[in-house]
């Protein structure tokens, strides 16, 4: 007999994406730069195939039609992400109402099908004219962004109850201050964390705008990329160097965002390495009051790391990795199709931890996906047989599915991503969708995935 995975009554299934990755329309409708129209018109050969952000997969003018196939494939939720550069051009001041309109419209028709929308402020997409000011690493940008989500709530918060400050705000300091992957390629660890910290100031801020409101039924949270970090054995070095990766890519983000504060031993290293952020009178109280109601959880892969081969240049840049060297598990299952580790039981580690570490607070699977290369070629009978996302999801499903049987806060799961989207310097290159997109006459094609899911969302389980 094969077992079934039935999901508690209420779960929610659907998908999420951002502005800037489906939208298009990035010079249409009033809407201002942001630091990927930008790159991209100084360094287009950075985007795989020359792509940029300017048309990507259309929702700005197809959104009625992918709103009714979203219901169709049963989704009852769906995250998507709103402009700052598109809703307020420039990063302050006027609301641009051709913006107004166009996000108005799209959570009335999401509205309309019954589709409960999840709305995020900010998804990597910094308005040109606030990264000119020093972007996350301003205090003023911070004030910026206060006001932009406070207006957001005004607007749209009349309908929207589920609400996100960022999503992955590490990506950002990594992209940007790290590892050279986002504008504006900086490599400074020290102004890596300023901007990690700021932006964990926005968030506090943006909560206590966001109280203010009394939205029904109001939830305002962050999403979070928690890589869980395994050791390569039990070794005390190896065990020490899976704690600090914890410390700088998960716990930088999620103790101040669900405990209202930082951990003392990431204090302490950033302080004995002379890398603190500035820090202003107030912060710390403002971080213990507006913690997060709830969490999303991004989980694509997971982090595997050993204790250091070699001490790190003593005149090199002061950098995360300093602490640990990355691992890989001989016999590990694979995405060949993308690079990247396929853990499923990641998903219910993660769960646990929040569990057993943060109060069980409310969270959902917010991204997780499989990104593969020339789908084309799985094609059957004009149907993308994409079986591989299939085995994908139900695997990764099975285990949030005992987390919850352990009493794990887990309300539901979102694919990344409804169609197939244009993925920063990686363009097109990785299809992650339940619909594909073809590029030159943006149609959209369910895969078989998509079928599966409806099935799925219907049985509320498999």
């Amino acid at each position: 007999m094969s077992r079934t995975y039935p999901f508690p009554k209420g779960f929610w299934w659907g998908s999420a994406t951002s502005a800037t990755q489906i939208e298009g329309a990035a010079s249409e409708g009033g809407k201002g730069e942001n630091i990927w129209d930008h790159w991209y018109r100084i360094e287009s050969n950075r985007f795989f195939d020359n792509v940029g952000p300017e048309t990507t997969s259309d929702f700005y003018h197809r959104y009625q039609e992918d709103i009714k196939q979203m219901k169709e494939i049963g989704h009852n939720t769906f995250r998507f992400s709103i402009s700052w550069a598109r809703l307020m051009p420039g990063g302050r001041g006027e609301i641009n109402p051709e913006a107004a309109v166009f996000y108005n419209n799209v959570i009335d028709e999401l509205l309309a099908h019954d589709i409960e929308p999840f709305v995020n402020l900010f998804h990597f997409d910094m308005p040109l004219e606030l990264q000119e000011e020093g972007g996350w690493e301003s205090r003023d940008v911070v004030e910026a962004y206060t006001r932009y989500a406070d207006e957001c709530f005004r607007i749209f918060g009349d309908r929207v109850s589920k609400w996100f400050t960022f999503n992955e705000p590490i990506v950002p300091v990594e992209g940007g201050y790290l590892y050279d992957f986002h504008y504006p390629n900086i490599v400074d660890a020290k102004r890596a964390f300023q901007v990690a910290y700021n932006t964990m100031i926005a968030h506090a801020k943006a909560v206590e705008a966001f109280r203010k409101h009394n939205i029904m039924d109001g939830q305002i949270g962050i999403i979070l990329n928690l890589t869980p970090s395994y050791p390569r054995s039990q070794n005390p070095a190896d065990l020490r160097s899976s704690q600090i990766a914890d410390l700088f890519f998960n716990r930088s983000f999620l103790d101040p965002a669900v405990l209202g504060e930082y951990p003392q031993e990431l204090i302490d290293l950033l302080q004995e390495h002379g890398q603190l952020p500035e820090t202003e009178k107030g912060d710390s109280d403002l971080l213990k009051v507006n913690t997060a109601d709830i969490l999303g959880v991004n989980y694509y892969q997971p982090r595997r790391v050993k204790a250091k081969e070699s001490l790190p240049n003593p005149y090199g840049l002061f950098m995360p990795d300093w602490f640990f060297d990355m691992y890989e598990m001989p016999g590990r299952k694979m995405n060949p199709y993308r690079g990247w580790e396929i853990y499923e039981k990641g998903i219910y580690d993660i769960m646990i931890n929040l569990k057993e570490n943060y109060g069980n607070i409310p969270s959902f699977i917010s991204e997780n996906g499989m990104g593969v290369q020339n789908e084309e070629r799985f094609m059957e009978n004009g149907e993308i047989q994409d079986d591989y996302r299939i085995e994908f999801i139900r695997e990764h499903l099975k285990w949030l599915h005992q987390a919850i049987g352990e009493g794990c806060n887990a309300k539901g799961y979102h694919l990344w991503s409804f169609m197939d989207n244009w993925s920063w310097m990686n363009a097109y290159k990785n299809r992650y969708g339940f619909f594909s997109v073809n590029l030159e006459t943006k149609e959209r094609t369910p895969k078989k995935s998509a079928h599966w899911f409806k099935f799925v969302s219907e049985n509320n389980g498999f």
